[in-house]
C-alpha cells in the first residue's frame, strides 16, 4: 500500500533498473527462494493473490515493481493492481498484510522511508475479518496485472 518500500535485500536491484530500466537477471535469480516457495505452495492447491494500491502517476519504485512482476507471475502468484483514488471510500488496515487462509494475518511494520522494522501475527477474528475484506474488496476493483497500464 506504499509508493516507496526501502527494502534492503532489492536495493541493488533497484539501483540497476533505475539505470538500465530493464530487471537484470540476478534479480530474477535472486528471488529464486521466494518464487520456489510460491510454485510450491501453488503446486499444493494455494491460491496466491497479491494485490498493490498504487498512487498514480505511479512513483520510480512502483515502476519498478511493476516492471519485476514478472517474476511472481511465474511463480503462480495472481497480482492485481488499484490505483489509490479508488479505494478512497474502502476501509483498509494501516500497514501492508498477508492474509493466511482468512484466519490468520502477518502484518509488515515498516519505517517512515518504507524499511522494514518487524513483522506480528494476529489471529484475532474481528481483525481477521476486517483484513478480510478489505482484501476482497480491493481485489474486486483491482485491475489484473497483464491489463494494467502505467
Amino acid at each position: 500500500m506504499r509508493d516507496h518500500y526501502g527494502v534492503e535485500s532489492e536495493a541493488a536491484e533497484f539501483a540497476a533498473w533505475r539505470e538500465h530500466r530493464t530487471i537484470a537477471p540476478d534479480a530474477v535469480e535472486n528471488a529464486r527462494p521466494w518464487t520456489e516457495m510460491i510454485q510450491s505452495a501453488v503446486r499444493r492447491g494455494v491460491r496466491v493473490q497479491r494485490a498493490r494500491i498504487v498512487s498514480l502517476p505511479p512513483s520510480e519504485y512502483i515502476r519498478f515493481e511493476h516492471a519485476s512482476t514478472f517474476v511472481n507471475l511465474a511463480a503462480g502468484e495472481e497480482v492485481r493492481w488499484l490505483p489509490r483514488r479508488l479505494a478512497t471510500g474502502l476501509a483498509l488496515p494501516g500497514t501492508d498484510f498477508w492474509l493466511f487462509d482468512d484466519r490468520l494475518i502477518r502484518f509488515g511494520h515498516l519505517s517512515g522511508d518504507g524499511a522494514v522494522i518487524g513483522h506480528e501475527l494476529n489471529d484475532d477474528p474481528a481483525t481477521v475479518r476486517l483484513c478480510s475484506d478489505a482484501f476482497k474488496a480491493v481485489w474486486k476493483l483491482a485491475t489484473p496485472h497483464e491489463e494494467f497500464v502505467i
